[in-house]
């Protein structure tokens, strides 16, 4: 409006003002954990600490075949194996399982530094591979284990279990059948208290949001726009009363053709937590907002309306069962799963660029 204009404008003239979408049917998709026609595979886990409680609980309720389970502590293996699959062999022999021929596919839940050795023996065995992520922290070191699966014949994949938490899932399937159309936008923000990293080996990792948590959303970020980004400026810091080691806030800009994303995590958050994933197309925008990762409310707006789907399961434990899912179906169908090593390369380079940028104060540059 020029300065010479003396007509006032209308209140939601500058869109500011949102108008009410009317409810619609929420579209059916498949966004629940993919399960094999045959669910007796033999399964062997490797690192019997840690996170492996998740895997092995949604293997249980999923009816998987879990037959050995190994660790350097005999009493951990055990333990699991007490827990979840009490006819499994436990075992401190960690090397035993790999070649073994009763075991048709091994779980890696180790830490990088120690999984990579044990992925190429696996491979070179004739077995097929989940990992934990992240798959590795050095993207040639990916590559070549990629490109071992794939001469081997076998089905490399890594354990992003966000991919099939309900929320994420069915946002990302919604992406795929084309109901917001052209993706302009994806914002992640979410505010926590990860201080119970204190006193672990966690609090070691100085970029801890970055390089362990910030994975899954860089994951599902690659899955809604591809290998497409162009530049990503990071960074890492520490909040003003955090008493734990690690830097506990963290944030992203990508940029890819034809739109933009924002990574926002406030890991020092003690009062009021919150979680909030926005994906904006040129035909509509989904958005789930919640107070954790396990509790979220989904929309979906287009020109017909707002749907709001009633979606089924958790997080913590169904993702890990869709990881280990997705693989076996794979096995079974000779097709790559969307949780293939080789896909996962692009989160990787996402995550590789942010950290990068927040050590070096500068963006990244990915093309």
């Amino acid at each position: 409006m020029s300065a010479g204009d003396t007509a006032a404008p209308a209140p939601d003239s500058y869109a500011l003002v949102a108008t009410d979408a009317k409810p619609v049917e929420a579209p059916v998709l498949d966004y629940a954990p993919p399960m094999p026609r045959d669910r007796s595979t033999p399964i062997g886990l490797i690192g019997a600490g840690g996170i492996s409680f998740a895997h092995l609980e949604a293997y249980k309720k999923y009816g998987l075949n879990v037959v050995a389970i190994a660790d350097r502590h005999l009493d951990r293996a055990e333990g699991r194996r007490d827990q979840f699959f009490p006819q499994a062999i436990a075992t401190d022999r960690v090397e035993a399982l790999i070649g073994d021929p009763a075991i048709k596919v091994l779980d890696l839940t180790l830490h990088p530094r120690d999984r990579a050795p044990l992925m190429r023996r696996a491979l070179e065995a004739g077995q097929h591979v989940l990992s934990q992520k992240p798959f590795v922290h050095e993207l040639s070191v990916g590559r070549e284990l990629v490109e071992l699966a794939e001469a081997n014949g076998l089905q490399l994949a890594v354990n992003q279990n966000g991919r099939w938490a309900p929320h994420l899932s069915y946002m990302r399937e919604a992406v795929a059948a084309g109901l917001v159309g052209q993706v302009t936008g994806v914002h992640v923000s979410i505010q926590w208290d990860h201080s119970w990293i204190a006193g672990t080996p966690f609090e070691k990792i100085d970029q801890i949001v970055l390089e362990d948590f910030a994975i899954h959303w860089f994951d599902f970020l690659a899955s809604v726009i591809g290998d497409t980004a162009r530049t990503v400026y990071a960074t890492g810091t520490r909040a003003e009363d955090q008493k734990v080691a690690s830097r506990l806030l963290a944030q992203a800009l990508v940029d890819y053709p034809g739109g933009q994303a924002s990574l926002v995590f406030d890991g020092h958050t003690r009062f009021g937590a919150q979680d909030s994933t926005v994906v904006v197309g040129t035909s509509g925008t989904l958005r789930s907002t919640g107070p954790d990762l396990g509790r979220q409310e989904v929309s979906l707006v287009t020109s017909e309306g707002i749907a709001r789907p009633t979606l089924a399961g958790q997080w913590f434990n169904d993702g890990f069962a869709g990881a280990m899912g997705a693989l076996l179906v794979a096995i079974e169908t000779g097709k790559s799963p969307i949780n293939a090593a080789r896909g996962n390369l692009a989160s990787l380079r996402l995550l590789e660029a942010a950290i990068t940028s927040a050590r070096t104060g500068g963006p990244v540059g990915l093309r």
